[in-house]
């Protein structure tokens, strides 16, 4: 696989406005709706092929409805299964999530008053409904663009070069950050940078046209750009809103099943964390995790690698575990880059020893933080 391309120096032309994709970038839009086709399929005696759905990434709403009526040859006209399915979707907006690092970015550019827009291919009244259960959004941005508000969706620029205009920035000094093949290609048409961070890690390779390639909006560094750095790291360490995983800890590895939390957990969750674990024998431990992927030539898999501070991890094993994460130390260090893969460094676990003793992470912790069931990646920061 490819390795991914850095931010490694600072633009030439300094970004004065931000303009961010919506589903897959900010949000797990996708994910949060990902069984509803195959649903929908299946009453008409189809079986989803998820080859041609992946290629379908960055569509607009219209130009996917045309192409799923032909290539699943169903007997109904695209604005039928529009209004078949829409409904579907919406019953499952209200469960999408903040992807991490999408609030913290937020709040980071809405705090220090860069102007900022959200240009989507789905519809202006789909972005107001997804983003209405998303604390602050709405106001935040100084412009919220829908692809049916422009001529040309993705890939044609022409939602880009409108949210410029109307922030009154020139394009040359925009600075997009997409998830998607289609909004890439719709921002270098643009004239602006843009940064991937790729919702599909299989397909990563595929992005060498854009200015910048990170695994998750946690690598993001706004100085490198000319904006203002964030300013919430805590000796070299970032705190986040926590999540939870859960699963069965084996040999230092986390093995989760499909309907037990791995379907909630974001391709863009990347890198190295950490926090606490609670085994079925009410055992917590300080934790460092590795969240990763193994890939080979056609595939990616999720790979997370659990290490145990203060115990050693032979002593657990083959056992049900519930995972609390609450800060974030880093992704992919150079010598990394080639295998894709995090290591936990001897560095790395002094630094967590540290970190979890400090107000600012241990408020995250109680018995109680483990009583929640559920599996998701909640990371608002």
């Amino acid at each position: 696989m490819k390795s991914f391309k850095g931010e490694a120096q600072i633009a030439e032309t300094p970004v004065s406005a931000v303009i961010l994709d919506l589903d897959g970038t900010l949000l797990n839009t996708e994910q949060a709706t990902k069984g509803v086709l195959g649903e929908f399929l299946a009453r008409y005696g189809k079986v989803l092929d998820m080859d041609k759905e992946d290629k379908r990434l960055g569509m607009t709403h219209k130009e996917s409805a045309m192409a799923i009526v032909k290539d699943y040859d169903l007997p109904i006209t695209p604005d039928c299964y529009s209004q078949e399915i829409m409904p579907m979707y919406q019953e499952k907006w209200v469960h999408a999530k903040a992807l991490p690092g999408a609030n913290r970015l937020i709040q980071h550019l809405h705090k220090h008053g860069v102007p900022f827009a959200l240009a989507s291919n789905s519809l202006r009244r789909n972005i107001d409904a997804k983003i209405s259960h998303q604390q602050g959004w709405r106001e935040y941005f100084s412009v919220i663009l829908g692809s049916d508000q422009v001529k040309s969706g993705k890939p044609s620029p022409d939602i880009f070069l409108e949210a410029a205009n109307k922030m009154g920035v020139d394009a040359v000094h925009c600075l997009v950050i997409e998830d998607s093949l289609v909004g890439v290609k719709a921002a270098k048409a643009a004239g602006m940078k843009v940064v991937a961070v790729p919702s599909l890690q299989n397909a990563a390779n595929q992005y060498s046209i854009a200015d910048s390639v990170l695994h998750s909006l946690l690598e993001f560094r706004p100085e490198l750009w000319g904006l203002p750095p964030f300013e919430d790291w805590v000796d070299n360490m970032l705190p986040i809103e926590p999540f939870h995983l859960k699963g069965w800890y084996s040999n230092g590895i986390l093995c989760q099943s499909a309907d037990n939390g791995e379907a909630s957990l974001p391709d863009q969750a990347f890198g190295l964390y950490f926090g606490w674990a609670k085994f079925d024998v009410h055992e917590i431990f300080k934790v460092v995790a590795s969240i990763g992927w193994e890939c080979g030539c056609c595939t990616c898999k999720r790979k997370i690698h659990i290490h145990l501070l203060d115990v050693s991890n032979e002593h657990i094993c083959d056992q049900e575990v519930q995972i609390l994460l609450a800060g974030y130390i880093r992704g992919l260090s150079y010598e990394e880059k080639r295998q894709n893969y995090i290591a936990i460094a001897e560095e790395d676990k002094s630094i967590v020893r540290a970190a979890l003793d400090l107000p600012v992470f241990g408020m995250f912790f109680s018995e109680g933080s483990f009583e929640d069931d559920t599996c998701d990646c909640d990371e608002n920061e």
